[in-house]
Protein backbone atom coordinates (compact mmCIF):
# COMPACT_ATOMS: atom_id res chain seq x y z
CA UNK A 1 0.00 0.00 0.00
CA UNK A 2 1.95 3.30 -0.99
CA UNK A 3 1.22 6.18 1.10
CA UNK A 4 1.86 9.83 0.24
CA UNK A 5 1.47 12.95 2.54
CA UNK A 6 -0.91 15.18 0.25
CA UNK A 7 -1.33 18.84 1.83
CA UNK A 8 -4.82 19.54 1.20
CA UNK A 9 -7.05 22.82 1.40
CA UNK A 10 -8.04 21.76 4.76
CA UNK A 11 -4.72 20.99 5.99
CA UNK A 12 -2.93 24.30 4.24
CA UNK A 13 -5.45 26.43 6.39
CA UNK A 14 -4.97 24.41 9.46
CA UNK A 15 -1.19 25.15 9.38
CA UNK A 16 -1.59 28.44 8.46
CA UNK A 17 -4.08 29.09 11.45
CA UNK A 18 -1.37 27.11 13.60
CA UNK A 19 2.01 29.46 12.54
CA UNK A 20 -0.16 32.24 12.99
CA UNK A 21 -1.07 30.57 16.34
CA UNK A 22 2.77 30.04 16.84
CA UNK A 23 3.47 34.04 15.64
CA UNK A 24 0.87 35.40 18.35
CA UNK A 25 2.35 33.04 21.05
CA UNK A 26 5.90 34.63 20.99
CA UNK A 27 4.08 38.27 22.27
CA UNK A 28 2.73 36.39 25.10
CA UNK A 29 5.53 37.20 27.43
CA UNK A 30 6.69 37.33 30.71
CA UNK A 31 10.75 39.45 30.37
CA UNK A 32 13.15 37.92 32.86
CA UNK A 33 15.66 39.81 34.70
CA UNK A 34 18.63 37.80 32.41
CA UNK A 35 16.80 39.40 29.29
CA UNK A 36 15.03 36.10 28.21
CA UNK A 37 11.77 35.77 28.46
CA UNK A 38 9.06 32.72 29.66
CA UNK A 39 6.45 32.95 26.89
CA UNK A 40 3.63 30.51 25.25
CA UNK A 41 5.73 29.40 22.43
CA UNK A 42 6.64 26.31 23.49
CA UNK A 43 2.92 25.43 24.64
CA UNK A 44 2.06 25.35 21.11
CA UNK A 45 4.90 24.15 19.57
CA UNK A 46 3.68 20.65 21.90
CA UNK A 47 0.65 21.09 21.16
CA UNK A 48 1.35 21.16 17.61
CA UNK A 49 3.97 18.11 18.21
CA UNK A 50 1.87 16.16 19.74
CA UNK A 51 -1.43 17.32 17.10
CA UNK A 52 0.25 17.33 13.50
CA UNK A 53 1.78 14.36 11.42
CA UNK A 54 5.52 15.08 10.90
CA UNK A 55 4.95 16.89 7.61
CA UNK A 56 2.83 19.35 9.03
CA UNK A 57 4.47 20.00 12.12
CA UNK A 58 8.03 20.52 10.44
CA UNK A 59 6.11 22.93 8.24
CA UNK A 60 4.10 25.18 10.20
CA UNK A 61 7.87 25.58 12.43
CA UNK A 62 9.31 26.19 9.29
CA UNK A 63 6.87 28.74 8.24
CA UNK A 64 7.03 30.30 11.46
CA UNK A 65 10.99 30.81 11.30
CA UNK A 66 10.67 31.88 7.88
CA UNK A 67 8.29 35.14 8.76
CA UNK A 68 10.85 35.72 11.27
CA UNK A 69 14.52 35.63 9.12
CA UNK A 70 12.88 37.30 6.67
CA UNK A 71 11.97 40.25 8.96
CA UNK A 72 8.44 39.66 10.42
CA UNK A 73 8.17 40.55 14.02
CA UNK A 74 7.22 37.12 15.00
CA UNK A 75 9.94 35.84 17.19
CA UNK A 76 9.97 36.98 21.61
CA UNK A 77 9.16 40.55 22.17
CA UNK A 78 8.66 41.17 18.20
CA UNK A 79 11.93 40.44 17.44
CA UNK A 80 12.87 38.94 13.67
CA UNK A 81 15.96 38.33 11.19
CA UNK A 82 18.42 36.36 11.06
CA UNK A 83 20.22 38.19 13.82
CA UNK A 84 17.50 36.81 16.26
CA UNK A 85 18.06 33.07 14.83
CA UNK A 86 21.88 32.91 14.83
CA UNK A 87 21.78 35.10 18.12
CA UNK A 88 22.14 33.80 21.92
CA UNK A 89 18.31 32.58 21.75
CA UNK A 90 18.18 31.70 18.22
CA UNK A 91 18.75 27.88 19.49
CA UNK A 92 15.57 27.48 21.49
CA UNK A 93 13.95 28.68 18.12
CA UNK A 94 15.88 25.64 16.35
CA UNK A 95 14.64 23.26 19.28
CA UNK A 96 11.23 24.27 18.77
CA UNK A 97 12.15 22.41 15.03
CA UNK A 98 13.61 19.67 16.25
CA UNK A 99 11.21 18.85 18.68
CA UNK A 100 7.96 19.49 15.98
CA UNK A 101 10.22 16.76 13.91
CA UNK A 102 10.70 14.31 16.65
CA UNK A 103 7.68 14.12 19.02
CA UNK A 104 5.70 13.19 15.81
CA UNK A 105 8.14 10.79 14.81
CA UNK A 106 8.16 8.57 18.00
CA UNK A 107 4.72 9.63 19.35
CA UNK A 108 1.38 6.63 18.80
CA UNK A 109 -1.35 7.67 16.47
CA UNK A 110 -3.26 6.60 19.15
CA UNK A 111 -3.87 9.44 21.86
CA UNK A 112 -2.77 8.10 25.57
CA UNK A 113 -2.67 10.31 28.01
CA UNK A 114 0.58 9.33 30.28
CA UNK A 115 2.48 8.51 27.05
CA UNK A 116 1.60 11.86 25.45
CA UNK A 117 2.45 13.38 28.69
CA UNK A 118 5.79 12.04 29.06
CA UNK A 119 6.52 13.01 25.15
CA UNK A 120 5.63 16.28 26.00
CA UNK A 121 7.96 16.64 29.22
CA UNK A 122 10.28 15.26 26.95
CA UNK A 123 10.08 18.08 24.33
CA UNK A 124 10.36 20.63 27.14
CA UNK A 125 13.91 19.23 28.66
CA UNK A 126 15.07 18.84 24.77
CA UNK A 127 13.97 22.81 23.90
CA UNK A 128 15.29 23.83 27.45
CA UNK A 129 18.88 21.92 26.62
CA UNK A 130 19.44 22.74 23.12
CA UNK A 131 18.93 26.28 23.92
CA UNK A 132 20.67 26.61 27.06
CA UNK A 133 23.64 24.72 25.19
CA UNK A 134 23.62 26.86 22.10
CA UNK A 135 23.48 30.33 24.60
CA UNK A 136 26.43 28.38 26.50
CA UNK A 137 28.51 28.64 23.41
CA UNK A 138 27.31 31.56 21.56
CA UNK A 139 27.42 33.85 25.27
CA UNK A 140 30.45 31.89 25.97
CA UNK A 141 28.99 30.63 29.53
CA UNK A 142 30.23 27.69 31.70
CA UNK A 143 28.03 24.88 32.14
CA UNK A 144 26.72 25.90 35.29
CA UNK A 145 25.76 29.54 34.23
CA UNK A 146 23.87 27.95 31.01
CA UNK A 147 22.25 25.41 33.34
CA UNK A 148 20.63 27.58 35.63
CA UNK A 149 19.94 30.56 33.41
CA UNK A 150 18.80 28.48 29.92
CA UNK A 151 17.45 25.53 31.60
CA UNK A 152 16.33 25.78 35.50
CA UNK A 153 15.27 29.54 35.04
CA UNK A 154 12.52 27.66 32.30
CA UNK A 155 12.09 24.38 33.16
CA UNK A 156 9.15 24.39 35.84
CA UNK A 157 7.19 26.26 34.07
CA UNK A 158 7.42 24.63 30.51
CA UNK A 159 7.05 21.20 32.64
CA UNK A 160 3.73 22.91 33.51
CA UNK A 161 2.65 24.14 30.20
CA UNK A 162 3.89 20.54 28.75
CA UNK A 163 1.36 18.99 31.39
CA UNK A 164 -1.19 20.85 30.26
CA UNK A 165 -0.30 21.14 26.82
CA UNK A 166 -0.63 17.12 26.55
CA UNK A 167 -3.97 16.93 28.36
CA UNK A 168 -5.57 19.41 25.88
CA UNK A 169 -4.26 17.69 22.92
CA UNK A 170 -7.45 15.73 22.26
CA UNK A 171 -9.98 18.63 21.54
CA UNK A 172 -7.16 20.06 19.57
CA UNK A 173 -7.41 16.16 17.38
CA UNK A 174 -11.02 16.79 17.07
CA UNK A 175 -10.79 20.24 15.18
CA UNK A 176 -7.23 19.59 13.66
CA UNK A 177 -7.83 15.97 12.08
CA UNK A 178 -10.70 15.26 10.30
CA UNK A 179 -12.88 12.09 12.66
CA UNK A 180 -13.25 9.60 9.51
CA UNK A 181 -8.97 9.89 9.83
CA UNK A 182 -9.09 9.56 13.51
CA UNK A 183 -11.21 6.31 13.65
CA UNK A 184 -9.26 5.01 10.74
CA UNK A 185 -5.79 5.50 12.41
CA UNK A 186 -6.72 4.23 15.50
CA UNK A 187 -8.12 1.04 14.48
CA UNK A 188 -4.38 0.19 12.86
Amino acid sequence: MKTSQKFTTRSLVMNALFAALLCVSAYISIPLPNGSHITFLNFIVMIISLTFAVADSASILVVWMLLGAVGVPVFIGGSAGFGYLFGLYGGYSFAFLVVAILIPLIRPKKYNRIVYTLLSLLGAVLVDVIGALWWMVLGHLDLKTAIVAGILSFLPLDCVKAVVAAQIVPAFRKIVIPQSDITKNEAV
